[in-house]
């Protein structure tokens, strides 16, 4: 049995276009001069959007379940960081430089899109010409001075590294991702997330779409969000947004003082 709210859809769909085939008389009425061709049309074209309506409230897309990363740790807030250098993808033996390469727009745009703080990045080309590497993983060593140089040369006050863990493009795609958020001077660890989203996880799946719904839709009914799980850039952007979004708050340092005052 369908639900009571998809019946009322339907009936609103039928009211309307009982509406338009008699040329906007009641049912019963005579015909208003609307020829059969047309008349067939409109019969199709609501009983399409009767269905589009019963399948959305069907779809698991609006009810879940949803997926929650839950292997990561972070500081209360922010505080004082309000800079962050955002460095290379590293692919390591998971995934090609050229792939990783291409994920790099893809990461700062899901970082920019935080609003957290303001974002700079550093090319490969500008690492390999600094630091003979195009790429550093948060869970290597790092050359010495390193740290220290990035504060120098670009005044940040935190340094954002992000691995790839695993990466498989063929479906069902799969990506692992590793991030740490550093205090430039060394100091302190902010945040770090280590978490692997799988397409073929109901809740992944779920998610990923759900990410994409409002935009993909554009106000039609017609949903495309199942293509982004046979999307490998896609997919990688939903998971890069999901991650970011367990960075720590931003606290206003006034705050972040008093805090400090009260202890």
């Amino acid at each position: 049995m369908l639900p009571s709210n998809m019946n009322q859809t339907i009936k609103n769909q039928c009211a309307r276009l009982i509406g338009w085939m008699t040329g906007g008389r009641e049912p019963g009425s005579p015909r208003g001069p609307r020829s059969g061709a047309c008349a067939l049309l409109g019969l199709v074209g609501g009983l399409l959007m009767g269905g589009c309506a019963g399948t959305d409230v069907l779809d698991p897309v609006h009810r879940g379940p949803f997926f929650v990363p839950k292997n990561q740790t972070g500081e209360s807030s922010m505080g004082n960081v309000r800079r962050v250098l955002l460095l290379p993808v590293c692919g390591g033996s998971v995934a090609s430089p050229e792939v990783a390469a291409g994920l790099d727009a893809v990461f700062a745009t899901a970082l920019q899109g935080e609003n957290r703080f303001e974002v700079i990045t550093l090319s490969r080309e500008d690492c390999q010409r600094r630091f003979q590497a195009a790429e550093f993983c948060s869970a290597g060593a790092l050359p010495h001075g390193f740290l220290g140089r990035l504060r120098q040369e670009f005044a940040a006050d935190a340094v954002l590294l992000v691995d790839l863990t695993v990466f498989d493009a063929y479906r069902p795609i799969v990506v692992g991702l590793r991030a740490k958020l550093a205090a430039i001077d060394g100091s302190r660890l902010i945040w770090s997330f280590d978490n692997v989203f799988a397409a073929d996880d109901p809740a992944v799946a779920n998610s990923a779409r759900r990410h994409y719904l409002t935009g993909d839709r554009g106000g039609l009914p017609l949903d495309l969000t199942p293509g982004v799980l046979q999307s490998p850039g896609r997919f990688a952007g939903f998971a890069a947004a999901m991650m970011f979004a367990t960075l720590p708050p931003v606290v206003p340092p006034q705050a972040v003082a008093a805090a400090a005052a009260r202890k």
